[in-house]
């Protein structure tokens, strides 16, 4: 992401089952293209095991703005839904974003 472009989160939405967490989140990107970021869930490693990073998969745009998309993933309901944050990363194919990344932007 460009230095003073911001991603925004309008609503997020969980759909509890059985088995699986479903997430859905709207996040508004303005002009950045959605092909240069990516959207996951991240959650701390049980135990400082490996961390949880599940990419969200973009879904339709919201109907009547401009950069606004809904993303939605699915997650094992073996850990709470408040353990996992959905994050927006820089994305480039081959390039690897550190944790530590001042561009990341968390949702709080």
């Amino acid at each position: 992401m460009r230095s003073g472009r911001r991603s925004t989160w309008a609503k997020s939405r969980l759909r509890p089952a059985a088995t699986q967490l479903a997430f859905e989140l709207e996040v508004w990107l303005g002009d950045l293209d959605p092909a240069s970021v990516r959207i996951e869930l991240y959650a701390d490693g049980p135990g400082g095991g490996a961390p949880v990073r599940q990419e969200m998969k973009p879904g339709r745009r919201q109907a009547g703005t401009v950069g606004s998309f809904v993303y939605s993933a699915v997650v094992s309901a073996g850990r709470s839904a408040s353990d996992y944050t959905p994050r927006v990363i820089p994305h480039h194919a081959g390039v690897s974003i550190p944790l530590e990344e001042s561009r990341v932007c968390w949702q709080r």
